[in-house]
């Protein structure tokens, strides 16, 4: 087991003290915290306090190195050999804190061919990998699941047709006129909104059209709400009206959201916890100054898709899990309400749950895990660590909330 150095990420949507609160941190003077990394992703994967085996300390204290150079050391021992052979040698969940006080981009990620293939076509090209108009950074699928730890509003998967056309009429705004009468293809729909020749004077439109819909009340004003915000922190983009083409809906904490392939959606504002595959492809169509690729959006978005709001599975001694169609993740949270030290006679504390490897994240109070292997690790609030298979069963005692990814079903 081994304590993890998370990485964070200083996008400009994120909020100033969300993170810091939950690691015991100053609240950081240099700006906004978006997100914290824990995982062995190459763009940003965390450190680790323990050599690959194959390594020889030149000092008594050993040098930092990240996870994915331990599990590029030692797949099968780090991994497991079946996860190990499905996602070769590769850990297949990334686990982040999200914290979003403005609107993220409208995005929708790949499925693991339109990955395959997107990556291929851009290192045929040349594209280098850390170009700002790369899409593909990998090739691998980007399923996501959000779990939410204060109410988080979002925009996710796209509104029927009926819905959508009934939005857009109530708007009353001239130019939508046209699509709102006759709309059956909500992908037609979005093109057409994308690509309008001149957005700022639409923006201006729809925005005073959403204030007045917002004040009035009615099954939109929500919606039309988050919009008018939206379009404060980003003025005259057409996102904004592409948001009203989405379904819009606040997650409670400890409701969860699962994003499969092709689904269109946009994080507005909260703090939660994501676990996604172990991927950063991201293509994007509004609401952000990083690169924008309309059309290769439109060839992945699928108008089809359902995102649904899942309520946790509920195991015994205090765990709930969330059930997903995906091999890469699969999330529980685990409420700890045992002493600290087993007393004499008692029962053992259950061993954790789901197969490794694991990454856990301490959201309050202090525990002790305990691995067959003898090693101790202790864990407190805004803390998280990597479990490898090699430690095999792994019992937690002690009064806490934790998160924790494991990999999901591997039977095809």
């Amino acid at each position: 087991m081994d304590l993890l150095k998370p990485r964070i990420r200083d996008y400009d949507w994120g909020t100033t003290d969300a993170i810091a609160e939950l690691q015991g941190r100053p609240v950081p003077a240099a700006g906004p915290e978006a997100e914290l990394w824990m995982g062995a992703h190459p763009t940003a994967p965390s450190g680790v306090d323990r050599l690959p085996p194959s390594a020889t300390p030149p000092a008594p204290l050993a040098p930092s190195v990240t996870l994915d150079t331990l599990i590029a050391a030692d797949p099968q021992g780090e991994l497991g050999p079946d996860v190990a052979a499905r996602f070769g040698g590769r850990l297949p969940f990334l686990l982040k804190v999200l914290s979003a006080a403005r609107a993220l981009s409208i995005q929708v990620h790949p499925s693991r061919a339109q990955a395959e293939a997107g990556y291929a076509d851009e290192e045929q090209r040349g594209v280098p990998r850390d170009a700002p108009d790369r899409n593909y950074v990998d090739d691998w699928p980007k399923p996501e699941l959000l779990y939410a730890l204060t109410p988080f509003e979002v925009a996710a998967g796209l509104r029927t047709p009926a819905d959508a056309s009934a939005l857009l009429q109530a708007l009353e705004v001239d130019e939508l006129k046209p699509l709102a009468a006759g709309l059956t293809d909500l992908g037609a729909a979005l093109a057409t909104i994308l690509r309008w020749p001149e957005p700022a004077p639409l923006v201006a439109s729809v925005v005073a059209a959403c204030r007045r819909l917002a004040e009035a009340g009615g099954p939109y004003a929500d919606a039309c709400a988050a919009a008018v915000r939206v379009a404060a922190d980003r003025p005259g983009d057409i996102g904004v009206v592409a948001l009203l083409l989405m379904r819009h809906a606040v997650l409670q904490p400890g409701q969860a959201m699962f994003m499969p392939a092709g689904g269109l959606h946009a994080y507005l504002r909260g703090t939660g916890i994501e676990l996604l595959a172990n991927s950063d492809n991201v293509v994007r169509s509004g609401l952000t100054s990083k690169h924008i690729d309309v059309r290769e959006l439109l060839k992945l978005v699928d108008p089809a898709v359902e995102v649904p709001i899942l309520a946790p599975r509920v195991l015994p001694d205090g765990i709930t899990w969330f059930d997903t169609p995906v091999p890469e993740f699969r999330l529980h949270v685990i409420e700890l309400a045992g002493p600290e030290l087993a007393l004499p006679g008692a029962a053992p504390a259950p061993a954790l749950p789901g197969a490794a490897p694991r990454i856990l994240l301490c959201l309050g109070g202090s525990c002790t895990l305990r691995a067959a292997t003898g090693q101790e690790l202790a864990l407190t609030r805004g803390g998280s660590c990597f479990i490898p298979f090699a430690d095999g069963p792994v019992h937690a005692t002690g009064h806490a909330r934790l998160v924790q990814a494991t990999p999901g079903n591997l039977t095809p």
